[in-house]
């Protein structure tokens, strides 16, 4: 049987919250960017340049994470289909019926 890989959640809610960090910080700049000159300027571009690349390195953790479950699920099925191929194909057949019977319905 194959373990399940935890599930990275937490990597999806900080993806959210780097986001909304992102989106205020750029609203609030906008508001603001006739008032800031020099050094203000320089530290709210560099303030908001932080929050985008931890955005972005939150997204291609997520993304590692998706596509590893990905490959985990696709090994278990050829695996699965590979061990028991009759029963695969009875389910196809099973899946098959049922869904030309719901298109026959309408």
């Amino acid at each position: 049987m194959i373990e399940p890989i935890p599930t990275k959640s937490g990597a999806r809610d900080q993806l959210m919250s780097d986001l909304k960090t992102v989106v205020s910080d750029a609203e609030s700049w906008l508001r603001n960017s006739n008032l800031l000159t020099g050094e203000d300027l320089h530290a709210a571009k560099a303030k908001f340049e932080r929050t985008l690349i931890n955005a972005k390195d939150t997204l291609v953790d997520l993304e590692e994470s998706v596509v590893e479950r990905t490959k985990v699920a696709a090994r278990a099925t050829d695996d699965y289909v590979h061990e028991k191929p009759w029963r695969s194909i009875g389910m196809g057949v099973a899946v098959g019926v049922i869904v030309g019977m719901l298109i026959a319905r309408k």
